[in-house]
C-alpha cells in the first residue's frame, strides 16, 4: 500500500507515553535515552554542551506505536535565547544508510581520521580525537537514523516496507520526527537547517513537500546538500538515458586528470581550465552526437571520439566499440585495466586490485571497502564509552532496508526516474529565506558534480542569489581529505552564519 502525501501529512505521529507502551501494547518497551555531557573546541571557541542519545516513537492514527528513531542531539550549553540559536537536522542516505558518516565524519564532536591519500582504512584501532571542525559553536545538532538504519525500527506488528521505505513513507516519517523535536525542546521558532548527504539530498527534496507544503509548515531557513542526487536520469547510464552519459563526463575526465591519464600540457597543467572543457564537450559536442544516433557524420563522430578519448583517458577503440556511451562500472574497470586496478564509484582517486583483467564490471568498490570498517568500529566505540549507550540490539549501518518504494508521485518513481528537485524548487518559490548550498566532490561519480550542475541551471531555480555550489578535491565523501574536511566545514559554518 502507497500511503498518499495527504495522509502523511495529516497522521499524527507522536512520542509514545510509557503509559501507552505499558497498558496498550505490552509487547513494546518503554523509549529509551541516554544523556550526558561535553566539551569541544571548536572555531578557537571552547564549548560545553549537553548530549541526548535515544528513541523517538512514532504514532498511527490509533494512537498505536509504529515505529522508533533513534537520534543524536547536541545542545550548546548556556544559550540565553533559542530562537537565535539555529538547529541542523543531519542524516545520510542510502536508502538505509545510519547517521554515522556525517556524525563521526564531519560534523560530530568527535570523528575518525583517516588518510587523506585515498589508502583503505586497514584495521582496528582506529583514530578517534574531538573534532576542531564541528558545528557545534553555530548549531544544535540532530543526527537522524530513519526507520531500519541504525538503532532505528520498527514496531510492533507494523511492516517498516509498507510504512516507511519509500520515498514519501521516509519523508513523512523524518518529518514527523523534526515536528516532534521542535516541540519536545521548543524549538519551532528557532532557525531551521537540513544536512543530508548523497540520498539524504533525495530526502531533503521529499522533505520539502512534507514540511514547507500546505498549512502545517516547518519554513527551513536552508538546506546543505551534500553529494547531491536530486533528479535520478541525470546519472543514470540505462539503455535511452543520453543524458545520463551527459552528467558523467567531466567525472570521467576529473578521474583521469587525477591518474595522470591525460595530457595536463594541453591544458597548462590547469586542472579548472580542463574541467571546464570536459564540461563544454559534455554538452556542446557530446550530446547532440548521442542524440545523432545513426545519422551522424563519420568525421563528426571520429572527432568526438578523439575529443572523449582526450578528456577521459579511455582509447578511441574501447570508446567506438562502446558506441561512445560507456557505463560507470565499465569506466571503473576499463580506465586502470593495463595495472589490474578498477577505480572507486564513490571515489574514484581510490583503485582497487581486480582478480581478473578482462571483466566488465569491477569486484567492489574500493572507495566503500576502504573505510566501513573504520567508520563502524569509531561508531560504536563513541556511543558504548563515550556517551553511555548500552543498547546491544545490532546497530544496521547500512542494508538493513529493501523493497524501497520509489513511486514519489508528482516527482516520479516506478516507470521514469524519480526528481525530488521539483519540490525543492517550489519550497524555493514560497519560502523567500530558504536557501541551498550544494557541495560536491570533483571525483565522485556516484552522483556526479556536473549533474548537480545541470539540475540547479534549470529555469526553475530563478533565484541564483539563493543557490551556491562548492567544489573539492575529493569523493563522494570529501570528509576522507583534509584539507577538504577543512573548507567544507568552514563553507557549512559560513552558509548558517
Amino acid at each position: 500500500m502507497i500511503r498518499t502525501a495527504a495522509a502523511a501529512l495529516s497522521a499524527a505521529l507522536m512520542l509514545a507515553s510509557p503509559l501507552m507502551a505499558q497498558d496498550e501494547t505490552p509487547d513494546i518497551p518503554e523509549p529509551k535515552r541516554w544523556e550526558s555531557t561535553g566539551q569541544i573546541t571548536a572555531d578557537g571557541e571552547r564549548i560545553r554542551y549537553s548530549v541526548i542519545a535515544g528513541e523517538t516513537y512514532l504514532e498511527n492514527d490509533e494512537g498505536e506505536p509504529t515505529g522508533s528513531i533513534f537520534s543524536t542531539t547536541y545542545l550548546r550549553d548556556g544559550v540565553s535565547d533559542p530562537r537565535t540559536r539555529p538547529v541542523a537536522f543531519i542524516f545520510n542516505g542510502g536508502p538505509g544508510s545510519a547517521s554515522l558518516w556525517l556524525h563521526m565524519g564531519m560534523f560530530g564532536p568527535q570523528r575518525v581520521v583517516l588518510p587523506s591519500d585515498a589508502r583503505d582504512d586497514g584495521a582496528a584501532p582506529f583514530d578517534l580525537r574531538e573534532n576542531p571542525e564541528t558545528l557545534l559553536d553555530e548549531a544544535d545538532l540532530v543526527f537522524i537514523d530513519p526507520v531500519g538504519t541504525g538503532w532505528s525500527r520498527a514496531l510492533g506488528d507494523t511492516d517498516p516496507a509498507e510504512e516507511f521505505w519509500g520515498v514519501d513513507e521516509d519523508a513523512a516519517s523524518v518529518a514527523a520526527f523534526i515536528r516532534k523535536w521542535l516541540t519536545e525542546h521548543q524549538r519551532w521558532n528557532s532557525p531551521k537547517y537540513l544536512l543530508g548527504e548523497s540520498y539524504g539530498t533525495t530526502r531533503i527534496g521529499a522533505l520539502m513537500r512534507q514540511l514547507e507544503a500546505g498549512w502545517n509548515d516547518v519554513s527551513i531557513n536552508g538546506v546543505v546538500l551534500i553529494s547531491v542526487v536530486l533528479d535520478f536520469r541525470l546519472d543514470a547510464t540505462d539503455p535511452g538515458n543520453e543524458i545520463g552519459y551527459v552528467g558523467l563526463i567531466p567525472g570521467y575526465a576529473a578521474t583521469a586528470w587525477h591518474h595522470n591519464l591525460v595530457d595536463r600540457s594541453a591544458w597548462n597543467n590547469d586542472r579548472d581550465a580542463f574541467l571546464d572543457d570536459a564540461r563544454a564537450f559534455a554538452t556542446d559536442e557530446y550530446l547532440p552526437a548521442l542524440v545523432r544516433g545513426h545519422d551522424i557524420d563519420a568525421a563528426r563522430k571520429a572527432d568526438v571520439i578523439s575529443r572523449m578519448s582526450a578528456l577521459t583517458g579511455l582509447s578511441e577503440q574501447y570508446i567506438e566499440r562502446s558506441d561512445m556511451r560507456v557505463t560507470l562500472s565499465r569506466f571503473r574497470t576499463e580506465l586502470l585495466r593495463d595495472q589490474g586496478l578498477s577505480v572507486g564509484r564513490f571515489d574514484s582517486r581510490f583503485t582497487g586490485v581486480e582478480p581478473i583483467g578482462v571483466a566488465d564490471s569491477p569486484e567492489g568498490d574500493p572507495s566503500g571497502y576502504g573505510i566501513d570498517g573504520a567508520y563502524t568500529a569509531a561508531m560504536m566505540d563513541y556511543y558504548t564509552r563515550v556517551l553511555g549507550v548500552d543498547e546491544t540490539r545490532p546497530y544496521t549501518t547500512l542494508g538493513g532496508v529493501r523493497e524501497w518504494n520509489w513511486d514519489a508521485g508528482p516527482a516520479g518513481g516506478r516507470n521514469n526516474y524519480v526528481n525530488t528537485s521539483v519540490w525543492l524548487e517550489r519550497a524555493m518559490r514560497q519560502n523567500q529565506d530558504l536557501r541551498v548550498l550544494a557541495t560536491n566532490g570533483i571525483y565522485d561519480l556516484a552522483t556526479p558534480f556536473f549533474a548537480t550542475e545541470m539540475t540547479f541551471n534549470r529555469p526553475g531555480y530563478y533565484d541564483q542569489d539563493r543557490i551556491e555550489l562548492t567544489y573539492y578535491p575529493a569523493g563522494h565523501m570529501m570528509y576522507l581529505h583534509q584539507p577538504s574536511i577543512e573548507q567544507l566545514a568552514q563553507d557549512v559554518r559560513d552558509f548558517i552564519e
